[in-house]
C-alpha cells in the first residue's frame, strides 16, 4: 500500500493545550504531519488520513506526538476566537 506524508505549519497566537500533549504549550508556529494511505479498489486516486502528529520542543528535545486532528482543529478555532484573526495554516 502506498503512503505519503503531508507537512503543514499551524500558528497559535495564544498558549494552547491538546489531548495527548502534556501541559500548556506556548504560542508560535508548529509543524504538523498528516500520514495518508492510498485507497485501493476504486477507479480514481484517493487517500485517507491514518495519523496526525505535531512537533513539539521540550528543552533541547524535539518530539513528534500523535494527536487527534479534530482536537487540533478545535484548538485552532479557539485560538482564532481569542485573537480575533485567521490563523496561518499552510501546506508544504
Amino acid at each position: 500500500m502506498f503512503t505519503r506524508t503531508k507537512t503543514r505549519t499551524v500558528h497559535f497566537d495564544a498558549p494552547f493545550t491538546l489531548t495527548g500533549l502534556e501541559g500548556v504549550h506556548p504560542p508560535g508556529d508548529y509543524q504538523v504531519q498528516d500520514d495518508e494511505e492510498q485507497i485501493t479498489g476504486i477507479s480514481w486516486l484517493a487517500y485517507r488520513r491514518v495519523a496526525t502528529t505535531i512537533e513539539v520542543i521540550a528543552g533541547k528535545k524535539k518530539s513528534l506526538v500523535h494527536i487527534d486532528p479534530s482536537d487540533l482543529d478545535a484548538a485552532l478555532d479557539t485560538d482564532r476566537g481569542l485573537s480575533g484573526q485567521k490563523s496561518l495554516n499552510t501546506t508544504h
